[in-house]
């Protein structure tokens, strides 16, 4: 919840800059994203709209193993569906939820089909416990507030 008492949605805990590239990227672009040890995946859209995903096995898979020339073929060449998609709008706690149940360790988050943001698991996780109201305290136990 936030100050007033309205719950979070996904769109305040996502990471708002994930990497992302263009549908007519190359795949040697992509390899080069990939490379950097923090990006596991990239998120290929067409005028925004979150079209695909790349990752080191897609490229492997797809541009290598077919001797395929990565200067040449494009992101929209090899990029595949998303697992799933979230919305911004997704109340915090039933993202998390969803999270859990598909194991699922980051989503990418849409707003009508745009690709805004990333959202991890492990970013909800720790927003949600720092929302989270203090314990009740026993009885016989007095709060520092009281003194």
């Amino acid at each position: 919840m936030t100050d007033e008492g309205v719950p979070q949605k996904v769109r305040d805990a996502m990471v708002s800059d994930p990497t992302a590239l263009d549908a007519g990227a190359s795949a040697q672009e992509a390899g080069a994203a990939l490379m950097r040890a923090a990006v596991r995946s990239v998120l290929v859209c067409d005028r925004g709209d979150l079209v695909g995903v790349v990752t080191r096995k897609t490229l492997v898979r797809e541009v290598v193993a077919r001797g395929l020339d990565p200067r040449t073929t494009t992101l929209s060449e090899i990029a595949e569906p998303p697992n799933a998609t979230i919305d911004s709008e997704t109340p915090l706690a039933e993202a998390y939820a969803y999270l859990e149940q598909h194991d699922y360790e980051r989503v990418p988050v849409v707003d009508h089909g745009k690709l805004v943001g990333v959202l991890s698991r492990s970013a909800v996780q720790r927003r949600l416990v720092e929302d989270e109201p203090p314990a009740d305290l026993p009885d016989d136990e007095v709060s520092l507030d009281e003194i």
